[in-house]
């Protein structure tokens, strides 16, 4: 089972207030440069520097706090972050289907990020006070999970991003191509938080790891829009990688929950504890294996 060590109020504030501020004066920047289109150099530099934090983040959480914590949070990180990659693939489609002007693209990223972080928080607060409560929530929450799996399996990897009726009925109003960018990605980020949070929660039942796994998976985003605008094209296969992911943890999810409900055999078969190091080489695995087999067949059919 997932560590739930508890961190020092202190620690809880100069994380909040670090990530505040640094979240901040990026908010500040691309507020500043919503007239200006992003540059490819400007953007693989705020990523690099996104990615080297949460690393760095990673690598002192097992010298102050634990091991555990440390390999909760690796684990939450990387598998919020190829979530976040699906999240920006449905950006790229809204931002390119409403034609939205390249200069707005960063004011519009910027407030989708904002209202993200704002109902993950919202999601793991209820989440955790859930979960404290009904330890039988994980059997819902694996079958949520596992369910969104097989519909992410099924789906085209050419399907196009269709209006709902909550944005038709914003379009037909008059409303500006900008307010219906930001309604679009809005109602986005609610889907995506129902798949994130339930995620998370069957890899660390951890409150700090899985916030911090949660904002650090959020900050770079929107510079991460401009710089892989074309590469997602590539990875053909991201969306079936993510499947296995969550069809992985949502197991894990009902596994748990089975063991912590008291019903640790089935038809007389003892059930496994999935181990999180096996989480962590499954997660990395699929993406670096999802990963290889994009990039192959990509350039296989470029060759033909």
């Amino acid at each position: 089972m997932n560590s739930s060590a508890s961190v020092s109020t202190t620690a809880w504030v100069v994380t909040l207030a670090g990530l505040g501020l640094f979240l901040t004066f990026d908010f500040f920047m691309a507020y500043k440069d919503r007239h200006k289109e992003t540059t490819l150099k400007k953007a693989t530099i705020w990523v690099l520097l996104y990615i080297a934090l949460a690393i760095a983040f990673g690598f002192t959480l097992g010298i102050w706090a634990t091991e555990q914590a440390r390999s909760e949070y690796f684990a939450g990180w990387v598998t919020e972050y190829s979530l976040s990659f699906d999240n920006l693939f449905i950006f790229i489609l809204i931002l390119g289907r409403l034609k939205v002007q390249k200069e707005k693209e960063e004011l519009v990223l910027l407030i989708g990020i904002v209202s993200s972080l704002f109902l993950r928080g919202i999601f793991i607060a209820a989440g955790s006070a859930i979960v404290n409560r009904f330890q039988a929530i994980f059997f819902l929450f694996g079958g949520f999970l596992i369910y969104t799996a097989v519909q992410l399996f099924r789906e085209s990897e050419e399907e196009e991003w269709h209006e709902g009726r909550a944005i038709t009925f914003i379009k037909n109003k008059g409303a500006s191509t900008f307010v219906v960018a930001l309604s679009a990605i809005a109602i986005t980020n609610v889907l995506f938080a129902f798949d994130s949070i339930p995620a998370i929660f069957g890899l660390t039942r951890n409150p700090y790891v899985i916030v911090t796994a949660n904002v650090f998976a959020l900050m770079g985003l929107r510079q991460l829009y401009f710089l892989i605008g074309g590469l997602m094209s590539r990875l053909i296969y991201l969306t079936e990688g993510l499947s296995i992911i969550l069809a992985f943890i949502g197991i894990k999810l009902i596994f748990e929950a089975a063991i912590a409900t008291g019903h640790p055999k089935v038809l007389g078969i003892h059930i496994p504890e999935i181990s999180l190091g096996l989480s962590l080489a499954v997660i990395i695995g699929t993406l670096a294996i999802t990963a290889a087999l994009s990039l192959y067949k990509s350039r296989e059919n470029s060759a033909s």
